[in-house]
């Protein structure tokens, strides 16, 4: 059976003229995905390469390591795909109360997308949520509760028409549905996701969501921020990942033009095998590496225990001052002393052995209020992100 355009368009007044927003159908798509011998292979070859992650990821001592940086670099990448400069080195110092190199706006809209992953995780861990249009509109709540956005609804459904590309809805690259359409599409969706009446593998119908999700674009602003972290939390609700430690927004970012492309192409075309495919490897190239990445934090990091272990007696308050660096990579004496409960001359000794050693760097050049760098775990971080380095 022909595939052909995945919705109807319904004609719209917006001011001062009439144009054709696009209404989705329902998902699943009609015919059905055509599963070809390629696709199927390259299904096995994702779920493979993430299960070797989520592995990795779950037999490391201490997941938090990268855990803390990974959840980071997504938000700056996901950020920059909307136009934001701020680097991992700004939102780290931003954490440490350092105002960083960008506009202040910009580094906010990167914390927000932290503490909205930090909240939509404990949600589905903690208390057992399931992903929802509720858990939607709390997530994006946080995601525009400071800097630009906090004036577009924030947690709400959009009551106007919005549109992509172009500089009105005339000229639009894609309008999405009228308002009056969203809650009807994002509750279909929500059926969709919750629709245990048929088998389909689990990075499909994720891939399958994410272009609803985008098509429907149901709030004034954001929409394609929430709709890279859903991708993470739905695969962690159906404990694909146990951790959250795949995010494609590094692969979106450098094929950013495909990948709308292939969002259009299965709007207007139905053409959703090829854009699963390229999802499929996305999957691919950024669970593979993810785990070259944890693995070159992983042998830093035990290279430089060794170093610290060599250190004699002072070693213990080394070794703990450590285990902070790694997690956070950029700090203050003072918020390692508050954190490890010890005293600021204690911190202020281990920092500067660690400095002597090669592990970390004092990267202010001042006196007072000093800040140190973990750069070769913040370098293996960075890259693709764009750097900012101090």
């Amino acid at each position: 059976m022909k595939r052909t355009c995945t919705g109807e368009y319904f004609i719209t007044t917006t001011p001062g003229e009439k144009v054709k927003a696009f209404i989705p159908f329902p998902l699943p798509p009609k015919p059905p995905i055509h599963i070809s011998a390629k696709l199927l292979a390259l299904l096995e070859k994702a779920s493979l390469t993430i299960g070797k992650l989520d592995s990795l990821s779950m037999n490391m001592p201490d997941s938090s390591i990268i855990l803390y940086q990974y959840i980071r670099k997504e938000a700056v990448l996901s950020s920059q795909i909307e136009g934001t400069q701020s680097s991992l080195s700004d939102l780290l110092k931003f954490e440490n109360d350092e105002l960083p190199g960008v506009p202040l706006d910009d580094v906010q809209e990167v914390s927000n997308y932290v503490a909205a992953i930090n909240y939509g995780l404990k949600r589905i861990q903690s208390d057992n949520f399931p992903v929802s249009i509720r858990l939607l509109k709390e997530i994006h709540k946080i995601l525009l509760s400071s800097g630009r956005g906090t004036h577009k609804d924030p947690g709400e459904f959009r009551r106007s028409q919005n549109w992509i590309g172009g500089t009105r809805p005339g000229n639009a690259v894609f309008v999405p549905a009228p308002p009056h359409k969203v809650l009807e599409c994002m509750s279909n969706l929500e059926k969709f996701i919750h629709d245990k009446s048929y088998y389909m593998p689990v990075l499909f119908k994720a891939a399958m969501v994410h272009v609803q999700f985008e098509t429907i674009h149901p709030f004034l602003d954001g929409n394609g921020r929430a709709g890279r972290l859903f991708i993470t939390l739905y695969l962690c609700s159906e404990k694909v990942l146990h951790e959250p430690v795949l995010y494609l927004s590094l692969y979106l970012k450098k094929y950013q033009k495909e990948y709308y492309d292939l969002l259009q192409e299965v709007r207007l075309n139905g053409n959703w095998e090829k854009w699963i495919m390229f999802f499929l490897e996305g999957i691919c190239v950024t669970a593979g590496g993810a785990v070259e990445t944890a693995k070159a934090i992983k042998k830093l990091y035990d290279k430089d225990s060794k170093k610290i272990s060599a250190a004699g007696k002072t070693a213990g308050s080394l070794i703990r001052t450590h285990q902070t660096l790694i997690k956070k990579l950029i700090v203050t004496p003072t918020r390692i002393a508050q954190e490890l409960h010890i005293s600021f001359p204690t911190v202020q000794s281990a920092l500067q052995r660690l400095e002597q050693l090669g592990i970390v760097r004092e990267i202010t050049g001042r006196k007072r209020n000093k800040m140190y760098a973990y750069e070769k775990a913040l370098a293996v971080l960075e890259r693709g992100v764009g750097t900012n380095l101090f």
